[in-house]
């Protein structure tokens, strides 16, 4: 908790010491209020004199309203700060969520992410407004109570004393024994959080197979358990309160008793012993009040933890060490110059004779492991692909497709070897640069809320409309969003979900077209067009390398993973992968001679049907499957 006021406290600093202060001087208010009463007691009532009592009620009432500004200035500071906080917390949250790499973000889980930055936050909102607010109020209250009993009187001191220390010591049992729970709880909220995504997420997969009902069951179960942990820590703590005033209405019995007998034998007045049991009252209800905070603050001070833990967590893909790429040759970009390393990378035929130029992408020996893992996920993968042309990389599921792919933009980095772009290794670039230089197409096609243009121009804040038409078209998604009545104003809700699959995934593709990348991966990013979007798709990108080619620029190197052979067939080069391995690389000829695993995957598809140059026709077995 005192790491995020050191670190968020700073711009609240005159809140956070005003606040109390404002608070402190209503207390100074409270204290003073027995000591008037029993004043106008002793002079007033025990004499039946009006003058005492009416004085001593104007006062009352002028520390009343003065008290009542201070209360509404330290409220409006509570505010102020919690809120503020609150916010800046929030923010560098995600700030940072968003800089961890996918490792880290696979550590901590989204649910759990999600619950951090809500509920717990939450939480430690609530302190700061009721630290700011009560912390100083109720101990100060307490310990000047017990002050000014023991200056009326040190005997009936003593009773206020042993009261004090007896339900002290009562909260101090309760509250140990709460601590764990609080913790528990907000690990289970965790939980709920979870199934509660999965359930509104998957959706339309839950009712497509009637499992709402077990739905409801984890998440009845889940509640259950998070309710069964706040019934345990409330069953321990609701003892709290009856034992407490059990114990001050003794204690006030016990005052009477002994301070009717002193006021017989003339050593205290009646207004003192009055002055006496509301000082006492005062202090056992702060002590009430300062237990219910130690609740608030040990559920603040478990979020907080959870809070921290998220923003000390190092990313673990960062530009530490790199430099801006100094952009330069014919293209803009670097990739043109000539270089003479090319040597130790596989060449096909088509790179033979430019050797020379320097790789859009090669992968030098890259393994890569996820964290404890028994195996890596890709293991000793070694290729080249030159500018303008295409890489097909196909295997089964769980083959290590993605993950490969998912180390060019240093989502991951690689546990072995070195991943180069336009001929620098990747840890070398800086990721806003790499990430502009790369455009990349993930599986599920994620849109989010706003419209389609607010959606096309992530890569290119500056992209004109004709460059998203133009981005459009490649991408086969201009035909449906001209048939939008507001065209490229159209709106997207959250996900994307008013549009179809295929159409989502079109307008992904067309959003890392914009800004003109010069390596473009489509991770299984095709996987819901039907076959003639998908063979329009591919001609499409290929005419625009050719276009870029034939202008002088630096033609785009395309990375297409795929489970279908008719998407990689005319690919420069396929990588075939199996458990991580690359089983396979070279055209869709060589492989069909010397892969066996390229050729079961073939015969699977009916692709030994083929007659015709691939991208213009499809096996039968294809055509029944695409319809």
């Amino acid at each position: 908790m005192f790491k995020l006021l050191k670190r968020f406290g700073g711009s609240y600093r005159a809140n956070l010491v005003l606040g109390p202060l404002c608070k402190l001087i209503e207390v100074v208010f409270d204290l003073f209020t027995p000591i008037i009463v029993a004043y106008m007691i002793d002079a007033g009532v025990g004499t039946h004199s009006v003058q005492p009592v009416l004085a001593g009620g104007g006062i009352l009432l002028a520390m009343a309203a003065v008290a009542i500004l201070f209360a509404l200035a330290c409220q409006k500071m509570a505010s102020r700060a919690s809120q503020g906080m609150g916010t800046s917390i929030r923010h560098s949250l995600y700030e940072h969520i968003n800089a961890l790499s996918h490792a880290d973000l696979d550590r901590f889980g989204t649910p759990s992410l999600t619950t951090r930055i809500t509920n717990d936050v939450n939480q430690v909102q609530l302190a700061i407004a009721l630290g700011i607010r009560q912390l100083m109020r109720w101990p100060f209250l307490a310990v000047g109570s017990l002050v000014a009993a023991l200056a009326i009187d040190v005997r009936l001191g003593l009773i206020f004393v042993v009261s004090m220390v007896v339900v002290g010591g009562l909260f101090w049992f309760v509250m140990k024994a709460c601590i764990p729970y609080y913790r528990s709880m907000q690990a289970k909220l965790d939980r709920i959080a979870l199934i509660v995504r999965e359930g509104l997420s998957g959706v339309r997969v839950v009712r497509a197979f009637v499992r709402e009902g077990h739905e409801r069951r984890r998440l009845a179960d889940a509640a259950q358990d998070q309710a069964a942990t706040a019934i345990a820590v409330g069953r321990l703590s609701s003892a709290l309160n009856p034992v407490t005033f059990l114990v001050m209405y003794l204690a006030v019995c016990a005052i009477l008793w002994s301070g009717g007998i002193q006021v017989n034998i003339g050593e205290l007045t009646q207004g003192q012993v009055v002055a006496f049991v509301s000082y006492m009252t005062q202090a056992l209800l702060s002590i009430v009040y300062v237990a219910n905070l130690v609740v608030v603050f040990t559920k603040a001070s478990a979020s907080a933890a959870r809070v921290n833990e998220v923003l000390a967590c190092q990313p673990s893909v960062t530009d530490e060490g790199a430099e801006p790429v100094e952009l330069w040759g014919s293209a803009g970009l670097p990739g043109v110059a000539e270089r003479a390393d090319g040597a130790g990378l596989p060449d096909t035929a088509e790179q033979a004779g430019a050797s020379k130029r320097v790789p859009t992408l090669a992968l030098r020996n890259v393994s890569f492991a996820y964290p404890g893992a028994a195996a890596d996920a890709v293991h000793d993968a070694t290729l080249a692909l030159m500018p303008g042309q295409t890489l097909g990389v196909i295997g089964g599921t769980g083959s290590g497709k993605s993950t490969l792919v998912s180390l060019i933009p240093r989502l991951y980095d690689a546990t072995e070897g070195a991943v180069e772009v336009l001929g620098r290794d990747v840890r070398a670039w800086q990721l806003k640069q790499l990430r502009q230089v790369v455009g990349m197409v993930p599986q599920q096609a994620m849109l989010v809320s706003g419209t389609i243009r607010s959606n096309l121009i992530w890569r290119d804040a500056k992209a004109t409309d004709d460059d998203l038409w133009r981005a459009l078209e490649l991408a086969q998604a201009a035909e449906f969003v001209r048939a939008l009545a507001d065209g490229l104003d159209a709106p997207v809700e959250a996900g994307g979900k008013n549009f179809s699959g295929g159409q989502r995934q079109r307008l992904t593709i067309a959003r890392a077209l914009v800004g003109a990348p010069k390596l473009l991966i489509l991770d299984d990013s095709a996987s819901a067009l039907d076959y003639k979007t998908d063979a329009a798709l591919r001609v499409a990108l290929a005419s625009y390398g050719r276009d870029a080619a034939a202008s002088g620029e630096l033609p785009p190197a395309v990375v297409v993973v795929s489970q279908r052979v008719a998407s990689v067939r005319a690919a420069d080069l396929i990588c075939v992968m199996r458990r991580g391995n690359v089983v396979g690389l070279g055209t869709h000829d060589e492989l069909v001679r010397t892969c066996a695993i390229y050729q079961e995957i073939c015969a699977s598809q009916g692709v030994e049907d083929e007659t015709v140059s691939p991208g213009t026709t499809v096996s039968r077995h294809e055509e029944v499957r695409h319809g």
